[in-house]
Parts: structure tokens; C-alpha cells; sequence
């Protein structure tokens, strides 16, 4: 067990064609297909950043999830090289490598690429934020939340980052759900402790 201190200080968990952010519900839109739900989180919180359109739909969920838990989070009190991100799921990016090779099925095409891996999911929220500091996708067959927050701990405990966004992030045909949570060396405003339970907590 660690004996530095480590804290909870934003969580946003989206499923079900709804978001709830510090265990509490903020946007619901039920009448819609995830397309058109994720869109209408872009125009909510963050309507300025063309690059939104052009991500598949794990990188558009992820890239969601992170605008909604820093919300009124300010991070510029970190370096870039301060602020990690450490993602799971369990599909890895099965759903775009799928809808790629039914464009493909019948005439190959140079022009195409596949805009996906998880690592992506990352990419555009490193980039969106500025932020630099360790990173990692894993791919389980669950939430693993006691190797999650092992694995944060670890990162804080040794110097390497100071804040964290970790959890995860699946999407799978209509399937999809995201669960990130923001952890700092440090509390500020509502804050839980960081372990195991209280993401468990969080999360359901």
C-alpha cells in the first residue's frame, strides 16, 4: 500500500445514452443512436474543434468523456509532461477495423486507412490537451479496477506524473460505455480518495 496521497478529483461515466459526472446526472439524451448522442455531447461541451468529425466512434467516446471530466477543471498548473493517460477496454478498435474492411470487401483502396487502435483514443485527448506524460491502452476482458489504480498508483508514486486520467473506454456496435476519472497528487474541491472501492463507486 502506498503512503502517498492521491485523490478522485473529477469522474464521468457515460452510458446508456446518459452522463453522470461526480455521481451525479448532467445530460441524457435517450431518442437517439450513438452517432447522433455523441454529437449532441460535442455541441453541448465542446462544439470548437474540428476534429471531432473526423474520429471514429471509441476515439469521438473517449475524446467525450475527457471534455466532461475537465470541465471547470482547469490543468495548466501541470506541465505537459505531468499528466498521464491510462485507458483500457476490452473490443480494442474491433468495431472501426470492422466497418473498414466492409469499404474495402470489393476494391482496395490506397486513399483509405484505418483512423483507429486505441492508442488514437489517447492521441486525441494528448493532443486536445497538450498533454505529454506517460500513457498507456490496455486490453482486457473487463474493467480491471484493482489493476488500474495499481497501475496509476505506481505512475504517482514515483514521480513519473502528477495527475492521471484513467479507465475505460469501450465501444462496440451499439455497445459503448466510458468511465474515466481524473486523479491528482493533490485534493482540490469534491475530491474521494483514490482506490479501488471508490472508483468501484464511482463507476456503478
Amino acid at each position: 500500500m502506498s503512503n502517498n496521497s492521491a485523490y478522485i478529483t473529477s469522474a464521468c461515466v457515460i452510458r446508456d445514452h446518459a452522463v453522470t459526472r461526480n455521481g451525479s446526472r448532467v445530460f441524457e439524451s435517450k431518442d437517439t443512436d450513438l452517432p447522433e448522442f455523441l454529437r449532441s455531447l460535442y455541441d453541448r461541451y465542446s462544439g470548437q474543434y474540428p476534429k471531432f468529425h473526423k474520429m471514429d466512434l471509441l476515439s469521438k467516446l473517449g475524446w467525450a468523456a475527457t471534455e466532461i471530466l475537465l470541465q471547470d477543471t482547469p490543468m495548466d498548473m501541470y506541465a505537459p509532461g505531468e499528466t498521464g493517460i491510462v485507458l483500457a477496454n476490452t473490443s480494442s478498435s474491433l468495431d472501426t477495423d470492422e466497418r473498414y474492411y466492409e469499404t474495402v470487401s470489393e476494391i482496395a483502396s490506397p486513399a483509405l486507412f484505418v483512423y483507429t487502435l486505441p492508442n488514437i483514443v489517447i492521441g486525441e485527448i494528448s493532443i486536445r490537451h497538450k498533454f505529454k506524460g506517460e500513457n498507456a491502452f490496455f486490453i482486457d476482458d473487463h474493467f480491471d479496477i484493482e489493476f488500474i489504480t495499481g497501475y496509476v498508483r505506481q505512475l504517482l508514486d514515483t514521480g513519473a506524473i502528477n495527475a492521471c486520467i484513467c479507465g475505460w473506454v469501450e465501444q462496440y456496435h451499439a455497445g459503448y460505455e466510458a468511465a474515466l476519472f481524473l486523479v491528482e497528487k493533490n485534493s482540490r474541491g469534491m475530491a474521494w480518495p483514490f482506490t479501488a472501492e471508490e472508483v468501484e463507486k464511482l463507476y456503478r
